[in-house]
C-alpha cells in the first residue's frame, strides 16, 4: 500500500508499470444513477471517451481520477467537460472518532430491498439523479459497495444515506483507497448532525478494513458541506472529475441565467426543468418568482406555477372562497356546510356553529393560512376568530369543521399529477430540550429545507396548541413524544407533507379533475378533507391557483407543468 498516493493525487503523473501491476484495467462500476469510471485504470484515454459516450439517457456517468483531464476533454470538447467540483481526501490512518454520540441519529447498513426505494426517494427529494433500486440492491450484496442509512431514533424514520465504494475490492487498487458518494440528509426531518454521522460511520468501516484514505467530490460552492468535511479532517487533493455534456449536467457547464440563484424553490424547480429542455429562462423578478420562458418565437410569463395560461376569471374564482364554493356545488363536488359573517353580523355563523358543534373561521379571500382559526366552539371564540380574520379581509367565511386528513391534489392539464396529505407542524421530544427550543430548531430546519418559505411561528396560537396537548412552552417533552404546535396544515407555518398519490381513491381523483375543469384553470391545487385517502369520501375546502410544485417531489409536477406550456418538448 502506497504511503503517499500517486495515481490519484497527481492526475498528470504517468503511472509506472510497477504502480499498475495487478490493478484491473478499464474499470467501470454501475451505481444505478450512472457509471463510475475509474480513469486511473485506463491505459488509453480514448477508452474513457468511448465509455462516456455510451452514457444512458437519464443517467449521470462520472469519470474520477483521469490522467491528464485537459487532454481527455480536448479529445471531445463538444461532449465532455471538467466538473466544477473539488475533491477532498480523509487520511484514514489519522482519523479520530468523535468522543460523544450524535443525538437522535443511528447509522446502520441497509437491510432490505425496500430500503433502496426509501433511499431513492431521498435522492429525488433532494434534486439528485434517481437510481435503479435493483442495481443498488445487487451492489449492496457485495463487499465492494456499502450502503448506509441514518435513522431518527425518535421516530424510526430513515432520514439520510451515503454510499461507499472500496477501490481495493473493485480493482485491486494499489493505494488502498475508498470513496464516498451520494451523501444526503432529509432537509425537512433529519436531526442536526445526520450528515456527519453518516460520514463518520463510513470512514470507520473503512478504517476497520485498513484502507488508506476516503475521497469525495463536492461542488465548489457547497460551503456547508465543505465546512463539515474540513471539520472531519478532509483536505483537498488535485484530482478532478470529468462528465458528459447532457441535459442533467447542463447547469454545470453552461452559463446560468442571471438571478436564477435568487429564486425560491417553487420557481427554481420549474426553471431547472425548462433549462434541461433547452428552453430559455429569463428571471424577470426573482423576489416575486417571476420568469419568462422562451422557445423559438414563443414566450410564456410565469410566476412559480401560475402562468399566462390561467385566465383572470379563473384566478378570481379561486381567490374568493365564496365564489369557489358556489361553483363546486354546481359541479357536484361536495363542500362543507358554511355561512358568511362580517363585522357586527354573526347570526348565521353562530347558528351554524351551534348546529354542527365546531367550525373553521377564515377570510373569504387570502392564502398561506393567514387569518384562519380552526376548532371554534363557543360564542366568545367565534368573536375572536372573526376579529382576527377581519385583519385580512372584510368578508368572512365560517365552515363546519370536518374531521379528516388535509389532502392536496395537484391537477395539471385535466390530470392528477400528485396527491399529498398535509399535516400541521409538530415537534418530537428528545427528553432534553424544552418545547420552545424544539420549535425553534424544527422551524430552522423547515426554513432551510424550503429556502425560507416555511417556518413555525412562536405566537399565541402555538402556545395555545401546545397547552391543549398538555404542555407549556417551557416543559421538556419525553423522548419520542409527538407534540402538535399548529392547528392548520399550511406549509408556510411549518406543516409537513406526505406523498399519497399511489393510494388516492379514484372518486377523489375524479372530483379533483371535475373541480379544476369547473373553475376553468389549467394548474391548481385542490384541497380536500378526507377520512381516508384510499376511500371515496371527501369534502372540498378550497382551490389554490399557484400550488407549490416543489413540495411534491419526486412526482413529476414540474415536468407536467412545462409539458403544458411547451408540449413540443414533452419527453416521449
Amino acid at each position: 500500500m502506497a504511503s503517499t498516493p500517486e495515481l490519484t493525487s497527481r492526475s498528470w503523473h504517468e503511472p509506472s508499470a510497477h504502480e499498475i501491476e495487478g490493478m484491473a484495467a478499464d474499470v467501470v462500476l454501475d451505481l444505478g444513477w450512472g457509471n463510475l469510471v475509474f480513469g486511473q485504470t485506463f491505459r488509453d484515454l480514448r477508452g474513457i471517451v468511448d465509455v462516456l459516450r455510451a452514457e444512458e439517457t437519464g443517467k449521470r456517468d462520472i469519470c474520477v481520477y483521469p490522467r491528464d483531464p485537459q487532454v481527455l476533454v480536448g479529445m471531445a470538447p463538444d461532449e465532455l467537460f471538467i466538473d466544477p467540483s473539488l475533491t477532498y481526501r480523509l487520511d484514514l490512518h489519522r482519523y479520530r472518532p468523535r468522543p460523544d454520540v450524535i443525538r437522535d441519529v443511528f447509522v446502520r447498513t441497509v437491510t432490505s430491498r425496500a430500503e433502496m426505494d426509501v433511499i431513492n426517494d431521498l435522492y429525488s427529494r433532494n434534486g439528485m439523479v434517481p437510481a435503479d433500486p435493483v442495481t443498488m440492491w445487487a451492489n449492496h450484496r457485495t463487499r465492494t459497495f456499502t450502503y448506509l442509512v441514518a435513522e431518527d431514533t425518535r421516530t424510526g424514520k430513515i432520514v439520510g444515506t451515503v454510499t461507499g465504494v472500496d477501490h481495493t475490492l473493485a480493482f485491486d487498487d494499489p493505494e488502498g483507497g475508498t470513496s464516498l458518494w451520494c451523501l444526503v440528509a432529509d432537509k425537512q426531518d433529519a436531526p442536526t448532525g445526520t450528515g456527519e454521522a453518516l460520514v463518520r460511520v463510513l470512514a470507520e468501516r473503512y478504517v476497520a478494513r485498513a484502507r488508506a484514505y476516503l475521497d469525495l467530490s463536492v461542488m465548489h460552492d457547497n460551503t456547508p458541506a465543505i465546512t463539515l468535511y474540513r471539520k472531519l479532517g478532509f483536505v483537498r487533493v488535485p484530482a478532478v472529475c470529468v462528465k458528459r455534456k447532457n441535459p442533467i449536467n447542463t447547469p454545470l457547464f453552461a452559463a446560468r441565467p442571471p438571478g436564477l440563484e435568487k429564486l425560491n424553490p417553487y420557481a427554481l424547480i420549474i426553471a431547472e426543468e425548462a433549462l434541461h429542455r433547452g428552453i430559455r429562462v429569463e428571471v424577470t423578478d426573482a423576489d416575486w418568482g417571476e420568469m419568462r420562458l422562451t422557445l423559438g418565437g414563443r414566450s410564456v410569463l410565469t410566476r412559480e406555477s401560475l402562468s399566462e395560461f390561467t385566465t383572470a376569471v379563473a384566478l378570481s374564482r379561486c381567490d374568493d372562497k365564496r365564489v369557489t364554493r358556489r361553483i363546486m356545488r354546481r359541479a357536484g363536488v361536495r363542500v362543507a356546510q358554511g355561512a358568511l359573517a362580517c363585522e357586527g353580523d354573526l347570526d348565521d355563523a353562530r347558528a351554524l356553529m351551534h348546529g354542527v358543534g365546531e367550525v373553521v373561521v377564515k377570510p373569504a379571500r387570502g392564502e398561506q393560512g393567514r387569518g384562519i382559526t380552526v376548532g371554534v366552539t363557543d360564542d366568545e371564540g367565534l368573536e375572536r376568530a372573526v376579529a382576527y380574520a377581519l385583519q385580512f379581509c372584510p368578508d368572512i367565511l365560517v365552515e363546519e369543521l370536518v374531521p379528516g386528513d388535509d389532502l392536496r391534489v395537484v391537477v395539471i392539464d385535466h390530470e392528477v399529477v400528485a396527491a399529498a396529505v398535509r399535516r400541521p407542524a409538530q415537534i418530537v421530544g428528545d427528553g432534553e430540550r424544552t418545547v420552545e427550543q424544539l420549535v425553534r430548531s424544527t422551524s430552522r430546519r423547515r426554513e432551510r429545507a424550503t429556502g425560507g418559505e416555511s417556518r413555525i411561528p412562536l405566537d399565541d396560537t402555538t402556545a395555545e396548541v401546545v397547552a391543549e396537548a398538555g404542555y407549556s412552552m417551557d416543559d421538556v417533552p419525553p423522548r419520542g413524544e409527538d407534540v402538535p404546535v399548529r392547528r392548520t396544515a399550511n406549509l408556510h407555518t411549518g406543516g409537513t407533507i406526505e406523498d399519497v398519490t399511489d393510494e388516492l381513491h379514484p372518486v377523489i381523483a375524479e372530483a379533483a379533475v371535475r373541480a379544476a375543469d369547473a373553475l376553468g384553470i389549467p394548474v391548481t391545487g385542490i384541497d380536500f378533507l378526507v377520512p381516508a385517502v384510499d376511500g371515496p369520501d371527501y369534502v372540498f375546502i378550497e382551490a389554490n391557483e399557484r400550488p407549490g410544485l416543489a413540495n411534491h417531489e419526486p412526482r413529476p409536477t414540474a415536468e407536467r407543468f412545462v409539458d403544458l406550456l411547451f408540449p413540443e418538448t414533452r419527453r416521449r
